[in-house]
Formats: structure tokens, sequence, C-alpha cells
């Protein structure tokens, strides 16, 4: 039965040559700001890899995942490749190296906005080094500048894959806040990727557990505004995720347990603001947003705790999830 089926497939005259599946890697670098998570986010159209004005927010390796029918594309984050300074720098340097030799394409974000600078050339003299994987440079924020300042802007890249000694498999201009070619950007990613199966489900966005991306959209909304004054010293533990009993099918209601912790007694003030209001506004922000990931409704409950200098306690940075 088996031959047969097969043999009466192959006599069949064909239709037309179904292009295979594919389904791989990718990662975006580039120096921070650069829009490497605003681009993985308009990707996945979803809130995944974290955005923030600060460099060095990004800490777990967020992996957003684009379904689409003929493919399937995995965005790897990796922490940012800089001078090490110390030997966590160095140790963060060579997960970067391991990961751009392990994913199958690599986007190098360069806003259009700024000339070609020395972080920009550091990191691309490192990816000249990765001779396999091929290299597309992604010129980002282009809604910000006008038509001869982008031509210059792609004529500086393709020269600096010159200089260096390799060709670019694509340079795209994209705008993710204006979602111009977004789209674009994912039909030149997908060639790249070698043919295959599907890796992740299809409901999948990130591999990330849905706990520690709640921590993280909580803490965002936690240190929005306060930056300056917390700018780290921030950390959301999510205590438990239960589905609130009694409630009818129809009307689900997810119960959610969070704590904020905070190095000092002194820093609780300005989290929790006058009369509760700053807290307050967090709950509501990271509650839609929550809202929005899990697409249920949400009861967020927060509490700020002190963790006596908890980013230089081995104990509590376990504990905390680092």
């Amino acid at each position: 039965m088996g031959a047969m089926s097969v043999r009466s497939q192959s006599t069949e005259p064909s239709e037309s040559p179904k292009a295979a599946h594919r389904a791989g890697f990718a990662c975006f670098v580039g120096r921070p700001n650069a829009g490497k998570s605003t681009l993985t986010n308009a990707l996945v159209g979803q809130k995944v890899a974290i955005t923030a004005n600060q460099p060095q927010t990004t800490r777990h390796t967020v992996r957003g995942i684009v379904h689409r029918e003929d493919a399937q594309l995995i965005l790897v984050d990796t922490p940012g490749l800089h001078k090490p300074r110390t030997l966590l720098g160095e140790r963060l340097n060579d997960v970067v190296r391991t990961t751009w030799a392990e994913v199958d394409v690599i986007g190098f974000c360069l806003p259009a906005n700024e000339k070609i600078g020395p972080g920009d050339r550091f990191i691309a003299k490192e990816l000249a080094g990765i001779r396999k994987t091929p290299k597309v440079a992604v010129v980002t924020k282009t809604d910000l500048v006008d038509s001869k300042a982008l031509a210059e802007q792609l004529i500086a890249i393709d020269q600096l894959g010159k200089e260096l000694g390799f060709e670019w498999a694509e340079i795209v201009p994209v705008s993710a806040v204006g979602d111009k070619q977004v789209k674009l950007l994912a039909d030149l990613l997908v060639p790249l990727l070698p043919e295959g199966p599907a890796l992740y489900p299809e409901g999948d966005l990130t591999d990330e557990p849905e706990q520690v991306m709640i921590a993280e959209l909580i803490r965002e909304a936690a240190l929005e505004g306060v930056r300056d004054e917390l700018p780290h010293s921030i950390a959301v533990v999510v205590e438990e995720m239960l589905p609130r009993e009694d409630r009818p099918a129809d009307k689900p209601l997810l119960d959610i347990h969070a704590n904020l912790f905070i190095e000092r007694p002194s820093q609780k003030g300005i989290i929790i603001g006058p009369k509760g209001k700053r807290l307050k506004e967090v709950g509501i922000k990271s509650r839609k947003q929550i809202e929005a990931l899990l697409g249920t409704p949400v009861f967020l409950d927060l509490h700020v705790k002190v963790a006596k200098d908890w980013q230089r306690d081995p104990k509590q940075l376990r504990r905390l999830g680092f």
C-alpha cells in the first residue's frame, strides 16, 4: 500500500512546485538603541523583548518567533557585544560570538539617523570574522531621515562591508515604528534559512516562560519615569499565577501575585509614590500589557519589598532569577 501511494503521487503532473518550508534562527545585533528590540517586537507582532532607552536591559535570551505559512523565523536576542572591562564582560562576549556562529542569519541594525561610528565598526569587524553566516544590514529608524540622508547611509554601509572584506546578503531600510517594510525584512530573511519543518508549535511567540515575561513587563512599567533614580535596582518575581476559582468558563480571571524587590528602604517611597499613586499606575500599565500577552483578564496584586543589596548577593541573585 505504501509503495502504491508513492508511485501514484509521482506520476501526477505537479501543479506548481510549492516552495519548501524553512525554519531557522536569526539574531539582531547592533549598538544599544540601534532598534533591535523594537524590530523584534514589530516582526513578531507583539511585545516580546523589552524596549528601553537604556542599554543592557534585555537580560534574558528572549526569542521572538515569527510564524508564516512558508517559514518559521526564530529571533534570538544576544546580549550586546562591547569592549569587555570585566570578567562578566568577557563571558558575555564569548556568548555573543558563539550565538552568532550558531544562527542561520545575522541582522546588523544601524540607525539611519546616526553616522557609522566606532561602536558599529567594532561589531562589523567581529561579524567579518564569522565567515559562514549570511549578514543582512538592517537600516532602522528610517522615519527620522529624508531620502538623501538614507541613500548616503546605504552607500556607507555597503562600503563598510567592502572595507572589511565581506558582502552583505541584503541591505534593508526599515521603520519598525511606522511598520514600514517589516514584512519585507521577513521576506528577505526567510530564504536565508535552511529548509525544514517548524521547530516550535504555532501558538508560541517566545520560549521564555510566561512568568519571566510578565515579570519583565512589570519591571519595565516600574522603571518608567524613575530610571534615573533607580536604574537597575528593581527586580520583579512573579510568586504565583492562579486561575480564580468559581468563575464561569467564558469569564476567566487570572490572579497574579508579584513582588517588586528594591535594595534599600529609602527606595520604597520612590516606587510607591505619594499615597500609592505610582504603584497603582505601574499596576494598571503592566496589567494591560499582561492581558494583551496572555489574552485573558488579569487581577494583578503587587507588593514592594526590600531585599538588601540584592545586586551584590549571589544567593539573592539566584532567587531573583539572574
